[in-house]
């Protein structure tokens, strides 16, 4: 319910007159129950709550742009600039034209749900959990697992013809003369290959130039296979704090010593690439509900 009235909130931050009463409709709260939960959740009543938002919208704006404190003082709810610059004075301990003169100040206000204002227009909310950097790293990992196995899905869409026809756009150097089939393989044998190198076991890397002519079912079925595999290795070694670790690459020749956490962001930064190709070949095919693969949002909703 409190994720319902943030949103409420955000929705009506343009909207001056909106009291209390619409935003519990807004909910389907009655506003006696409505008062009550979200005080009990964010520790401060709801007029409290969108009144400090939109004091903390103004404090920004008086030093991103240069409306006039009246204008201000209308768009944050208040009917004078006289009772603006009270409330102003009273959060922030400084005139609103006292404020502007210092523009760099942090405006947040104190928030015991740790809910503010976020530029341009929307709300930063607190984190569910702590995540570190690595945590971070592991969601990207499980992000490019999942979204290459939705690329080998649209890929089944596609006749041989399609999945066979060369995509114009390349990086010398990186992969030449590629096609949707040859990016989609050249997507599985790379997990496959890690795989075998962390565990010192053999593997054969396909020879460079080579006709690729997998089948979209045998890909899919090595890449639910290597691909949860990879997923657990990196969620292994963020567990074990082992991102700095080496390991031996018994696939170069000669062999080489990697990072463990080289290794992930090795995958991650060619996988990218390859990614993006694949996104924009079947965008041109006509398959476009993958967007561009941003791991933005799977990311965020981890």
């Amino acid at each position: 319910m409190f994720a319902a009235f943030v949103s409420a909130v955000a929705e009506s931050l343009d909207e001056p007159a909106t009291c209390g009463v619409d935003l519990a409709k807004r909910v389907h709260l009655s506003r006696f129950h409505f008062d009550r939960v979200v005080a009990a959740a964010a520790g401060e009543s709801p007029a409290a709550f969108r009144r400090r938002l939109l004091l903390e919208r103004a404090a920004y704006r008086l030093l991103a742009d240069s409306a006039g404190v009246l204008e201000l003082a209308i768009d944050a709810g208040y009917g004078s600039h006289e009772a603006f610059t009270r409330a102003f004075t009273r959060a922030y301990g400084m005139s609103p034209s006292q404020w502007r003169r210092e523009p760099s100040r942090r405006f947040f206000l104190t928030a015991p749900s740790g809910v503010h204002f976020q530029p341009p227009a929307g709300l930063r909310l607190p984190a569910k959990k702590e995540a570190r950097g690595m945590d971070v790293l592991v969601r990207m990992v499980e992000h490019h697992v999942w979204l290459t196995g939705e690329l080998i899905e649209r890929g089944a869409q596609l006749d041989a013809e399609a999945l066979d026809k060369p995509i114009e756009l390349s990086v010398e150097g990186i992969d030449d003369e590629v096609s949707i089939r040859y990016l989609l393989d050249r997507l599985v044998w790379q997990e496959e290959m890690w795989l075998a190198s962390v565990a010192d076991q053999p593997f054969e890397v396909p020879e460079c130039g080579r006709q690729v002519t997998t089948p979209i079912a045998e890909l899919r079925t090595r890449h639910a296979s290597a691909g949860s595999r990879f997923v657990a290795l990196v969620n292994r070694l963020n567990e074990e704090g082992r991102f700095d670790e080496t390991f031996v690459d018994t696939t170069c020749q000669p062999p080489r010593v990697f990072t463990y956490g080289g290794m992930v962001a090795h995958v991650l930064t060619f996988a990218a690439h390859r990614r993006s190709l694949l996104v924009g070949a079947f965008h041109s095919a006509g398959i476009t509900d993958l967007g561009a693969g941003d791991p933005m949002q799977f990311v965020g909703e981890a």
